[in-house]
């Protein structure tokens, strides 16, 4: 019986250690300050109703940003009616074609009739878009969508007043302007840019505070951490959050208090981008 106390004791601080571990495994959303000004820009491009674009490479908060941005324009519904949804967001599929777009549009409102030819689809995406009283559509990975495609995109913008946001790397300015109309819909853009040196300095310092959360501060803000981290990371803020977590982790599983440098090493040999 005298033993059963430590015994317990070192089954919680273990089930203590996977806890934090699952969370640290699990996608996180911290509102930056740079997000937050992002979606002050997408308020004033709903409140007006115009739509545009958001531009940047992979890795760089876009789908974070937006999704969190949707999330937090809550949906709202009374007994006995369509749902009052400000803000969809959708994630295009690959060579997304107009009859895939509709049916796309369809599921996401939870509409169950989701079979007809093109037409019949798009009376029935109008109706509910304006039942539901959406007043922007925010399409990740637009440049998977084919042309034809995008011109039903355009007339969403067009026809129904509502701000569309097309969401993707630099190749969707190529798929856009393949179509004059289309171009000049999006002629308003938004660019998330890699982090530089000051930046991601910052960025470290915020992610040990309020996502590693480890029992002793690492200090991952010192000149050695910051070399290795500002050549692993090429600035990707996905690319940090990856490395950082992944540090946490394994310090967890060593029964570490801090991340140590040689560890940091040891991740960041296995998850960088620079040239190997």
């Amino acid at each position: 019986m005298p033993d059963q106390a430590p015994v317990t004791e070192r089954q919680s601080t273990t089930a203590d250690v996977h806890e934090r571990i699952r969370q640290l495994g699990r996608r996180r959303v911290l509102e930056l300050p740079q997000m937050v000004a992002f979606h002050t820009w997408l308020d004033g491009k709903r409140l007006s109703r115009q739509s545009c674009r958001v531009i940047g490479e992979s890795r760089t908060g876009k789908t974070v940003s937006c999704d969190t941005y949707h999330l937090k324009c809550k949906v709202t519904q009374r007994l006995g009616e369509a749902p009052i949804i400000p803000v969809m967001y959708w994630h295009c599929r690959e060579n997304l074609s107009v009859s895939s777009l509709f049916v796309g549009l369809l599921e996401s409102l939870q509409y169950q009739a989701t079979r007809g030819r093109v037409p019949e689809l798009r009376e029935r995406v109008y109706h509910v878009l304006r039942s539901c009283q959406v007043e922007m559509i925010i399409f990740d990975e637009a440049q998977r969508a084919t042309a034809q495609a995008m011109s039903e995109i355009r007339d969403i913008s067009d026809l129904l007043e509502i701000a569309v946001v097309l969401v993707g790397t630099d190749r969707l300015n190529a798929v856009i302007q393949r179509d004059e109309q289309v171009l000049y819909r999006f002629l308003s853009a938004y660019r998330f840019s890699r982090l530089g040196s000051e930046a991601l300095q910052e960025m470290t310092a915020l992610w040990e505070e309020h996502v590693l959360q480890l029992p002793e501060s690492s200090d991952l803000t010192n000149v050695k951490a910051q070399s290795l981290l500002l050549q692993a990371t090429r600035g990707y803020i996905g690319v940090l959050d990856q490395i950082l977590c992944e540090a946490a982790i394994r310090t967890l599983q060593r029964g570490q208090k801090r991340i140590e440098l040689p560890l940091l090493r040891q991740v960041v040999k296995e998850c960088s981008l620079a040239i190997k």
